[in-house]
């Protein structure tokens, strides 16, 4: 960044932080509803859709009643679509995106070629992968895949085309080179940043989405089928969350607008980089590490409730009072994808070194909501979220930090897809809430006297 040196840059910030403290009382007395949020919690409804449907508590007599958490894809839990993916013994991932995208699940060949599709469109352009992240590595590789999302736009000659099937191509053509671009910013960082190897693996005919992302990453290219069945559930389950969560209605906000498919997504991938979405999953593996460093046994539930109490007391860890992977802004007795997931970890961890830190997890996810409710007075109904064993998971497969949200982006790539889709066809105008202004007018100086 260019050493920026005009004036008292310091001081000029701090006069701006005056000039714009708010009095928060006035979101009351102008009834603004902050975060679009209502004062129990609940969202403003902003639109509506039919793509997905977060149920996580229910309205009675205009109180917020807690339930079991659902999660339902184009009108199909996500429990039923992980299970029988399981059961018949091949990878979901693919079917979740082809429900999303197209409204319906597809038959077998159908899926087919939807598959050999993703499959075709994998190879980035010509020299794309030296220009556009050889040669400008990125510490963080979110902002790296925003940019080459964005770039794509200067290699499609259809890039001002709104039309469905034109928007249908784009959203599968992303689909199928999100992995690739990841993986290829990952090596690029490792040797620029890290001073490490980097190898970058010809691509591979006939890959799922999820062995696709494994053999890339692995040197020797090797994984076993349990372990790319795990990560196709993780690309299942992160897939789609409703229009209502912060990146998908930053994809939705910018299709409101008439612009572009490559503008729509690189913001949403934007959106989904920060740690009060997306990249909260990396805000929970760093809490997790100062659990461990400071419990003498994870085992002993006394041991971790004490330390989930110094951390909402503000005394550990980032001393935010938070304890991260607990708590949803929708679920409340339970998150489906945190439920399926770490079903998941169990049997990936049982009998290994990772059980362990499996039971730490179980023990913070057990005595927070007590405590919670014990420190704060607070009655709100909290579970744990899918990021709460999301990490684990994605420790034991042998995927580092630094991918953890962007593997979010790879899989929701779909989701946000079919909003900015159905925004273009249902839609119908551009997305503008209004904010009240509250500065008094001021008098006007010349220069000479100010």
């Amino acid at each position: 960044m260019d050493n920026v040196q005009f004036a008292p840059i310091e001081n000029l910030c701090n006069k701006l932080k005056d000039y714009s403290s708010i009095e928060p009382n006035l979101y009351d007395k102008f009834h603004v509803k902050r975060g679009l949020r209502k004062s129990d919690g609940t969202g403003v409804m902003a639109g509506i859709t039919k793509i997905c449907n977060v149920h996580g508590y229910i309205i009675n007599e205009n109180e917020v009643e807690p339930i079991p958490g659902e999660l339902i894809y184009r009108g199909y839990n996500i429990k039923d679509l992980v299970e029988n993916a399981d059961k018949e013994d091949r990878y979901g991932f693919e079917e979740v995106a082809y429900l999303l995208l197209f409204g319906d699940l597809p038959t077998k060949s159908e899926l087919n070629e939807f598959n050999q599709a993703i499959i075709g469109a994998r190879e980035l352009p010509g020299n794309f992968a030296e220009d556009m992240i050889l040669k400008a590595p990125s510490i963080n590789i979110m902002n790296k895949m925003a940019r080459c999302v964005l770039a794509l736009y200067s290699y499609d000659d259809t890039g001002e085309d709104t039309s469905l099937a034109s928007e249908m191509r784009k959203a599968v053509s992303l689909l199928a080179k999100l992995p690739v671009i990841m993986t290829h910013a990952y090596q690029v960082q490792q040797r620029h940043y890290y001073n490490k190897s980097m190898i970058i693996h010809p691509l591979r005919a006939n890959e799922s989405t999820a062995e696709n992302i494994l053999s890339m990453l692995r040197i020797d290219r090797q994984y076993t089928p349990q372990e790319a069945h795990l990560l196709d559930t993780l690309l299942m389950l992160h897939a789609e969350h409703g229009g209502g969560n912060n990146s998908t209605f930053t994809c939705r906000v910018l299709t409101s607008s008439g612009t572009d498919a490559y503008s729509a997504y690189s913001a949403a991938i934007g959106s989904l980089k920060g740690p009060r979405h997306g990249g909260a999953n990396k805000k929970v593996t760093q809490m997790i590490e100062d659990f461990k460093a400071n419990i003498k046994n994870w085992d002993n539930e006394g041991q971790v409730a004490d330390y989930v109490r110094k951390t909402i007391r503000k005394e550990t860890n980032d001393h935010t009072g938070l304890v991260y992977g607990m708590g949803h802004a929708v679920y409340t007795l339970s998150d489906p994808r945190a439920v399926i997931l770490k079903k998941k970890a169990f049997e990936l961890a049982k009998g290994t070194e990772f059980e362990a830190e499996f039971k730490l997890l179980e023990n913070i996810e057990r005595t927070t909501p007590e405590i919670f409710k014990e420190l704060k007075g607070d009655g709100k109904v909290i579970c744990a979220n899918v990021d709460m064993y999301s990490g684990l998971v994605y420790k034991m497969l042998g995927i580092p930090e630094d991918l953890y949200t962007p593997l979010f982006a790879v899989s929701r790539i779909a989701g946000w897809a079919a909003h900015r889709m159905e925004e273009i066809l249902t839609g119908g105008r551009i997305i503008r809430p209004a904010y009240k202004a509250v500065a008094k007018k001021r008098e006007y100086f010349d220069i000479e006297n100010r």
